[in-house]
C-alpha cells in the first residue's frame, strides 16, 4: 500500500476522490473520520474535547487515534494489492501529532512514556512500512483557509499556530526524515505541491496525477503487476 499524508486541510480527501475518479485502477481508502475523530462520547466528540482543552485530552485522544489507526493498518498490510492509496497513517499520527503534543507540553512526561510504550509495541513491532508516502505539501495559511471553508464543527476552534506546528512535523517526517524508525527512513516519498486549487485546475490536476502514476508504478514491488495495471488505466478526460 501507499499512504497519502498531509496537514489538516491539505486536501487529502478531495485528492483521493479525484484519484478514484480519474485513475480507477487505484484502490483508495479515506481516513475513518467518524470512527476516529467524530465519535461521540457523552454527547461530544473526542476531537471537540481535544480542541477545547488540549492539555487535558491530548493523551486520551492520541492513544485512541493510535489504537484505531493501528487496527486499520494491520488489516490493510495483509492486502496483497500493491495499487492501494490510504489516507493518513499510524506514522503521521505519532511523528506529526503525538510528538507535537509532547513537545508543546500537552502530555506529561509520564503520559508520553506510556504513549511511547504503546507505540513501540503496536507500531514499531507490528506495523509494516508502506511501499511509499505521497505527501500533499501545503503551506499552513492555505490549510487554514481550507479548514474554514469546509467548516467541520470540531475544527471551529482550530488555531493557525497549531497548523504551523503540524506542518513542521510533516516536513520533519517526510522531507528531513528526522528520528524515524529505520524502515520509514528508507521508505520513498513523493512530495506534491498542493497549494493551488487542483480540483478546479485540470492542467494542474493532470500533472499531479501523472506523478502519482509514475511513483506508484516505480515502487509497486512487481514490474509485472505494474505493467498489468498500466493496461487497465481508464483516464477520464479532464
Amino acid at each position: 500500500m501507499f499512504i497519502l499524508e498531509g496537514n489538516i486541510g491539505s486536501g487529502k480527501s478531495t485528492f483521493l476522490r479525484l484519484i478514484e475518479k480519474h485513475l480507477p485502477y487505484l484502490e483508495t481508502q479515506q481516513e475513518p473520520v467518524v470512527e476516529v475523530f467524530q465519535k461521540k462520547i457523552g454527547g461530544t466528540s473526542l476531537l471537540q474535547q481535544f480542541y477545547s482543552d488540549t492539555k487535558r485530552w491530548s493523551f486520551t485522544f492520541e492513544n485512541f487515534a493510535m489504537a484505531c489507526r493501528t487496527r486499520t493498518h494491520m488489516r490493510d498490510q495483509e492486502n496483497d494489492n500493491p495499487f492501494r492509496i490510504i489516507e493518513r497513517s499510524v506514522y503521521s499520527g505519532h511523528y506529526c501529532f503525538a510528538v507535537n503534543g509532547k513537545e508543546q507540553g500537552f502530555m506529561s512526561a509520564m503520559e508520553w512514556s506510556i504513549h511511547l510504550g504503546w507505540f513501540n509495541l503496536l507500531i514499531r513491532d507490528r506495523c509494516k512500512a508502506p511501499r511509499g508516502f505521497i505527501y500533499l505539501r501545503t503551506q499552513p495559511e492555505v490549510a487554514y483557509r481550507r479548514t474554514l471553508i469546509r467548516s467541520r464543527k470540531e475544527e471551529e476552534q482550530q488555531m493557525h499556530d497549531y497548523l504551523k506546528q503540524i506542518h513542521i512535523k510533516h516536513e520533519q517526517m517526510l522531507v528531513d526524515k528526522t528520528d524515524l524508525l529505520p524502515s520509514l527512513a528508507k521508505t520513498p516519498v513523493l512530495v506534491l505541491d498542493a497549494n493551488t486549487d487542483f480540483e478546479s485546475d485540470p492542467k494542474r490536476l493532470r500533472f499531479l496525477l501523472d506523478q502519482i502514476q509514475d511513483f506508484v508504478h516505480k515502487h509497486a514491488g512487481s514490474p509485472h503487476a505494474a505493467a498489468m495495471a498500466s493496461t487497465q488505466m481508464i483516464s477520464t478526460e479532464l
